[in-house]
């Protein structure tokens, strides 16, 4: 009489089966490149040429805005505009500059239901944000009216902030912060216009005021253009008790010019 199957056989033939599968679907599709749909080697990845073209973000930078400095000032400093305007969240990083195959990446994620980008994008969002997402106790992200997501289907921005909170270990509550006012897309928008456009646009409902109240909050975003919405968010944060918020985005803008503005 045969011996039936122990657990551990059962495991190693589901992982050959899952590997195999994996090879079938690579040889029907290819892995190709996230910014020029070349052949690459692995999914989710960029081809030599795109991964060369990304300005990445790096120190030295203002510890407050994350806006890069044009010379090394020391470390600690802070830029001018943080003391003269500043912010209402603690600390903002993004991985990236708002440009090329960066650019290609967010408006591929918002607009053309890319969410399998979030995965490679939030990988990208850890390794350039440890410092904030270290200091943080729970990760949120923007998110969008209720009739804004009905015609786009998904928030890209909880789909960033859901990536970040798995690889990096921290609790993802999506419900803590609610977008109560039906903005107009803040594109073409200029500095003024985008403040007004987003003030008193969000709250934390009194049922997930627990969630926040006292906590170090992660606030996740697609792109910091002004900061005018992720500064509107904070506050609605702080509102509701939150001890501290820093910022987390995939990219930013180098400068305010109408490309820009209009992208």
């Amino acid at each position: 009489m045969s011996k039936p199957l122990t657990h551990q056989p059962l495991a190693a033939i589901g992982a050959l089966m899952r590997a195999t599968g994996d090879q079938a679907m690579r040889l029907i599709y290819p892995p190709v490149c996230a910014g020029c749909a070349r052949m690459v080697a692995e999914p989710q990845a960029l081809c030599a040429a795109c991964w060369s073209s990304v300005r990445f973000i790096e120190r030295p930078y203002c510890e407050v805005l994350g806006m890069p400095f044009d010379h090394d000032r020391g470390e600690g400093m802070v830029s001018p505009e943080a003391i003269s305007d500043p912010p209402p969240y603690a600390k903002a990083r993004a991985v990236v500059f708002y440009d090329g195959v960066a650019r290609k990446l967010a408006q591929a994620l918002k607009y053309s239901d890319r969410a399998d980008l979030a995965k490679m994008m939030g990988l990208w969002m850890v390794r350039a944000g440890r410092e904030v997402i270290e200091a943080s106790d729970v990760v949120l992200c923007v998110p969008l009216h209720r009739t804004r997501l009905l015609t786009r289907r998904y928030n890209q921005s909880a789909e960033l902030a859901r990536a970040v909170a798995a690889i990096s270990g921290k609790p993802f509550e999506p419900g803590a912060l609610r977008r109560i006012k039906p903005t107009r897309q803040q594109v073409g928008l200029g500095l003024r216009a985008r403040q007004d456009n987003v003030r008193g646009a969000f709250m934390t409902p009194p049922a997930q005021v627990m969630r926040i109240a006292g906590r170090k909050v992660l606030l996740v975003d697609d792109v910091l253009t002004t900061g005018a919405t992720l500064g509107s968010a904070t506050r609605a944060l702080i509102r509701a008790g939150a001890e501290q918020v820093n910022v987390l985005t995939f990219a930013r803008v180098a400068s305010l010019d109408t490309e820009t503005l209009y992208a």
